[in-house]
C-alpha cells in the first residue's frame, strides 16, 4: 500500500499540467488601472523594450477592457501598443482575450492574484507567455515567491523569466 502511495506521487508529481488552472473569480473593476512588470518571458514584440514596462487597463463596457501596454526604449522614448480584451464568458472573468491587431486575439489567463490585487501572474494556457505584475514597481520577495510557487506548480519553466528594470519613483 505504502509503495502503490509513493508511486502514485512520483507519477502525479511528474506530469506536466496540459491546461494551468486560473484564479476562481477575477474582480475586474479591482484589477483596472496601472500594472508595472516585474518580470516575463522573452517576446518578440517587447523586444525594443529596456526598461519601465507597464499595462493599464480600463473598462470600456461590462465585458470589455482598454489596454495600453508602454515600455521605455533604448533611446529613452516610450513605445506603445493600444488593445483591447474581452471576457471568456463562465470563466469567472479571470480568462480574457486580447487583441492588438484585429483579427488577432491572445488568451489572457489570471492564473495566480495577490489577497489585496497587489500583484499578478498572467500568461497564456501554452505556456509561452508568462508575465508577473506589480501594482508598484517593485514586489515582495514573499509576494514574488508566491508568484513564482504558483508559475511552477502551473508548468511555466521560470528559469525563462526575464526581470524588468523598472525605475522607481
Amino acid at each position: 500500500m505504502r509503495l502503490s502511495v509513493l508511486l502514485l506521487g512520483l507519477i502525479i508529481s511528474s506530469v506536466t499540467h496540459a491546461e494551468p488552472i486560473t484564479v476562481p473569480a477575477l474582480d475586474i473593476d479591482r484589477y483596472l488601472g496601472r500594472w508595472y512588470e516585474i518580470a516575463s518571458f522573452p517576446m518578440y514584440f517587447q523586444r525594443m523594450c529596456v526598461a519601465d514596462t507597464t499595462a493599464e487597463y480600463s473598462k470600456q463596457s461590462e465585458d470589455k477592457i482598454t489596454v495600453v501596454n508602454r515600455c521605455r526604449k533604448q533611446d529613452g522614448s516610450f513605445a506603445e501598443a493600444d488593445g483591447h480584451a474581452s471576457v471568456v464568458p463562465h470563466s469567472g472573468n479571470a480568462k480574457l482575450k486580447v487583441s492588438f491587431f484585429w483579427p488577432f486575439s491572445a488568451d489572457y489567463w489570471v492564473f495566480g492574484l495577490g489577497e489585496e490585487y497587489q500583484w499578478a501572474l498572467v500568461g497564456n494556457p501554452n505556456h509561452k507567455y508568462l508575465w508577473l505584475l506589480s501594482r508598484s514597481q517593485t514586489i515582495s520577495s514573499q509576494d514574488l515567491n508566491t508568484a513564482l510557487d504558483i508559475a511552477k506548480e502551473q508548468g511555466f519553466d521560470i528559469s525563462k523569466l526575464n526581470y524588468t528594470l523598472q525605475r522607481v519613483d
